[in-house]
């Protein structure tokens, strides 16, 4: 992983100095090295910070090809880059790196933006195609990894990160709409929370000439039609190929030049790779786990138990409220985005620990719960809609759901804002995790400015959220089917990806490397029966079954825990969530109601149920988050 920077310019003209400083802002991404190519002609112009995994001599970027019309910088990883390099070197190809970075630059120059198609992993890149005065750039299926570009002054600027658009000369404000739709939902995966400052989509290309810029799609999830009679396989043989295209995909993602490790947690995902890993390697892994001090949030016993099995080396790093105050500001400034949960912190200082251990690359396990129906919203919609139970049946099974949610139980508990039935409208049925976000109305909404409240008064966020998707991907697909490609196309990229993913750990120039997204074993997934991902009231049957073998009974008989930090605000913590909300920075802040918020604040300790006061916690960390942002960026 790495990070990269271009500037377009039709009109030519750049120079170093933009170019250097957004390089520089990136430092964190890539502290092995840096690099920087300018055109003759002064039109493109390309940046590099670099964390060296693969090919630690020569891997330098940007890359140019043999005769110098193509030049390329990529953040991320390609899988199966040995094989694609000599089939490659076999037609003719010559290289100048042992980068798996440099096969993108040759597949393009053999097929053009065809090329997708031979892609495998989390990644996103520029490329300047000279001969044809075109810039391409291309990001993830997923959205694993991070890709902004701004216009600004007839340039076109790209970097992995924001902050590194702000650097070069982009100027750095809020976008209000985005912001609004951002509290009471998901913004569309194309926009980010400041003014002019976009994202190229997961699975899409952004083309750009001297004369006109587009976005070309080149993946898609999909998914059976409800009326399609379902392949005859049984029970045994769906499992069994699911257990292969696991251990193929962990075994893509151990390859490296340096040593890799594993987070883990006590849940089946990271338990899972950890298990897989360690038959796949000759030495002991190591495996890294974060605990915190409330019992019910804590899952250092299931993950030290899971790392005895598999012959682990374990490594436990604990987190408290003071922990989290103390570096709540810059875990929130490599976000570039508000968040009302301490998760992103732990997340922040697992990576930290990891880095401090003398590691760059581990195995993670976001993205399983996308395609296996691992929240609780998912059973919920089975249940609902899949079920064929009696109503009594049907409230039973859903009550056992939310009983079961130890923690974070507003957002199994469903939403109450009467705008979901937009949802109602368009697809024909509400899903759940859209009920359990659409609550964000009660939580925060009593907390706007009046300007700003006014200013969106008849939004309604959830009909802004679907008019953003092409529904037509969705039509004639069962329920859940559907809820999972809507939380792929928003909340996974969009959080999961990024607060708990990428940045978090390249704020410590670490390489978390997703085994559940490997696009071969998602296809394999999402072609199975539903009933294979959940299995009455149960999450990830087939996942469960698949990694038995490698796991302990404790996991493979354990419900889903979410990842979330305590939200209890108290020690050095509650002194920075009052200290900021008493600041300059809230009565600056143009979206929120200083007296109400300072209110609501003080109200806190007086809420005694706990779906109320998880809701109050987040709401009030989420505006802090918020204040962060606003002086952090000079917003």
């Amino acid at each position: 992983m790495c990070g990269i920077v271009t500037v377009f310019s039709p009109d030519g003209g750049i120079k170093p100095d933009p170019i250097d400083r957004a390089v520089r802002a990136l430092a964190h991404r890539g502290p092995d090295g840096s690099g920087r190519w300018i055109a003759d002609h002064g039109r493109v112009g390309m940046g590099h910070a670099r964390l060296s995994i693969i090919d630690l001599e020569s891997g330098e970027q940007p890359i140019a090809g043999c005769d110098g019309k193509l030049h390329i910088v990529v953040n991320g990883e390609f899988y199966d880059h040995d094989r694609i390099r000599n089939e490659l070197l076999a037609r003719g190809h010559k290289f100048r790196t042992h980068s798996d970075s440099e096969i993108a630059l040759h597949l393009y120059e053999e097929q053009g933006t065809a090329c997708m198609e031979h892609l495998r992993g989390e990644f996103a890149f520029v490329l300047w195609d000279e001969r044809n005065g075109l810039l391409v750039a291309a990001r993830d299926r997923f959205g694993i990894k991070p890709l902004y570009y701004a216009w600004h002054h007839g340039r076109l600027y790209l970097a992995s990160e924001a902050k590194a658009l702000f650097a070069a000369g982009v100027p750095a404000a809020w976008d209000h709409e985005s912001f609004h739709q951002k509290l009471f939902l998901n913004i569309e995966n194309d926009r980010s929370i400041f003014k002019d400052v976009r994202q190229v989509p997961p699975g899409h290309l952004l083309l750009a000439t001297r004369w006109s810029s587009k976005w070309v799609p080149y993946w898609d999830q999909d998914y059976p039609r409800a009326d399609a009679l379902p392949p005859v396989r049984s029970d045994a043989e769906v499992v069994e190929e699911m257990r292969a295209e696991l251990i193929e995909a962990t075994r893509l993602r151990l390859r490296a030049d340096v040593p890799v490790g594993c987070y883990l947690s006590g849940g089946l995902d990271s338990c899972s790779l950890l298990g897989v890993a360690s038959t796949l390697l000759d030495r002991p892994i190591e495996a890294f786990t974060i605990a915190f001090e409330e019992e019910v949030y804590d899952e250092r016993p299931v993950a030290e138990e899971m790392a005895k099995l598999a012959g682990a080396n374990f490594h436990c790093f604990e987190m408290n409220p003071d922990l989290r105050a103390d570096h709540f500001a810059d875990a929130i400034w490599h976000a570039e985005d508000p968040h009302g949960n301490g998760n992103t912190v732990a997340k922040y200082l697992l990576s930290e620990r990891v880095r401090d251990f003398g590691f760059k690359v581990v195995l993670t396990g976001e993205g399983s719960d996308e395609i296996y129906g691992g929240y609780a919203a998912f059973r919920q919609d089975m249940v609902r809609y899949h079920s064929g139970g009696s109503a009594e049946e049907i409230k039973g099974d859903l009550q056992t759901i939310s009983d079961r949610n130890q923690v974070a139980h507003f957002l199994a508990s469903g939403g109450g804002d009467e705008r979901v039935e937009s949802a109602e409208g368009a697809l024909g049925y509400s899903p759940a995790f859209i009920k359990a976000m659409g609550g964000r109305s009660g939580r925060i909404g009593g907390l706007l400015s009046p300007e700003f409240a006014a200013e969106f008064a008849e939004r309604d966020p959830v009909r802004v959220f679907l008019n953003g998707i092409d529904l037509r991907a969705m039509k004639g697909r069962q329920a859940v089917s559907q809820s999972l490609y809507l939380w792929a196309r928003s909340t996974l990229p969009d959080i999961m990806l990024n607060h708990l993913g990428d940045r978090m750990e390249m704020a410590h120039s670490i390489e978390g490397r997703t085994p559940f997204l490997d696009h071969h074993l998602v296809a394999a997934v999402n072609r199975m029966p539903i009933e294979m991902k959940i299995r009455g009231i149960t999450e990830k049957h087939v996942l469960r079954e698949a990694a038995r073998p490698y796991i302990t009974d404790t996991v493979y008989k354990r419900q889903k825990h979410p990842f979330v930090a305590p939200v209890a605000l108290r020690g050095r913590f509650a002194e920075m969530i009052h200290d900021t909300l008493y600041g300059k920075a809230l009565d600056a802040v143009p979206f929120f109601d200083a007296v109400k918020v300072r209110a609501a604040l003080e109200e806190f300790p007086e809420i005694d149920d706990p779906a109320a006061r998880e809701g109050r916690g987040w709401a009030l960390t989420e505006i802090t988050s918020a204040c962060v942002l606003h002086e952090r960026y000079g917003l």
